[in-house]
C-alpha cells in the first residue's frame, strides 16, 4: 500500500477512533449527523448553501421531536442529505418505529423519509466503535479512489450495512458501490442517492442546479 494511503487511512481511522470514545460521553439516546456549512465545504458541496442549511435544521429539529414524542426509549440517528431524511438505529417494537418516521415527516422541508430503523436491543460501544471505523476505512478508500469525487458521498454505517448519500451520477454510484463492497467487513451496501447526469456534473458549480427526488436502491445482500 502507498504511503499515502496508510497516511490517509490513518488519519480516518483515528477520527472514528476519537468518534468512539465521544460516544460514551453522550447524555441522549439521539446521534445527530452534522453538515458542516460554511468554508471551503460549502463551495465544493454539490448541494446549495440552502440545501445544506435546511439539513442541518432538520437533524436538530427531528431530533428534538423524537425526543418530545418518544422519550429516552429509540435510539435514532438522523442523516439529512438534500432534505432526504435517513434513519437508522433501534426502536423496541414496530409501533415506535413508524411513530419515528411519522414525527419526521412533519419536519418543516423534510422531502422524504427512507426508514432503516431496526427493532432490536442498542447495540453495545463496541458495536458502535466498529461502525465508527469501518466508516473511517470507507471514506479512506474513497478519497484514495481516484476517478471518484469522495466529498460528493455521505457515509453512514450501522450494523455493518453502509448507506451511500448524495447527489452522483451513475457511473460514480457504481464505481462508489464497487470500492465499499471491496472494503473488510461491509456486510450490506444500501444506495440513496439522487441520480443526475454527466451533462449536469458538468454544468455544476458553486451553487448546484435543484435535483430530483432521491433514488433509493432495494437493500442487497452482498
Amino acid at each position: 500500500m502507498k504511503r499515502g494511503v496508510v497516511k490517509r487511512l490513518a488519519c480516518s481511522v483515528g477520527a472514528a477512533v476519537l468518534l468512539c470514545g465521544a460516544l460514551s460521553a453522550c447524555v441522549g439516546p439521539l446521534i445527530v449527523g452534522g453538515a458542516m456549512v460554511g468554508g471551503t465545504l460549502v463551495a465544493v458541496d454539490r448541494r446549495s448553501s440552502g440545501a445544506q442549511l435546511d439539513d442541518e435544521a432538520i437533524e436538530l429539529r427531528a431530533a428534538n421531536q423524537i425526543r418530545a414524542n418518544l422519550g429516552t426509549r429509540v435510539r435514532v440517528s438522523i442523516t439529512s442529505y438534500n432534505r432526504q431524511v435517513l434513519l437508522t438505529g433501534e426502536v423496541a417494537n414496530l409501533q415506535d418505529k413508524q411513530r419515528v418516521e411519522e414525527v419526521v415527516k412533519q419536519v418543516d422541508n423534510v422531502h422524504a423519509v427512507v426508514n432503516e430503523l431496526a427493532v432490536l436491543n442498542t447495540p453495545s460501544l463496541i458495536d458502535r466503535s466498529s461502525d465508527a471505523l469501518l466508516t473511517g476505512r470507507i471514506k479512506a478508500m474513497l478519497l484514495d479512489t481516484k476517478d471518484l469525487q469522495s466529498n460528493a458521498f455521505k457515509v453512514v454505517t450501522e450494523r455493518n450495512t453502509v448507506y451511500l448519500m448524495g447527489r452522483v451520477t451513475q457511473r460514480e454510484a457504481d464505481r462508489a458501490t464497487e470500492v465499499v463492497r471491496g472494503v473488510p467487513g461491509v456486510q450490506r451496501v444500501v444506495r440513496i442517492l439522487e441520480l443526475i447526469s454527466e451533462q449536469e456534473l458538468l454544468r455544476l458549480g458553486t451553487v448546484p442546479a435543484a435535483g430530483q427526488p432521491a433514488v433509493v436502491d432495494k437493500p442487497a445482500v452482498l
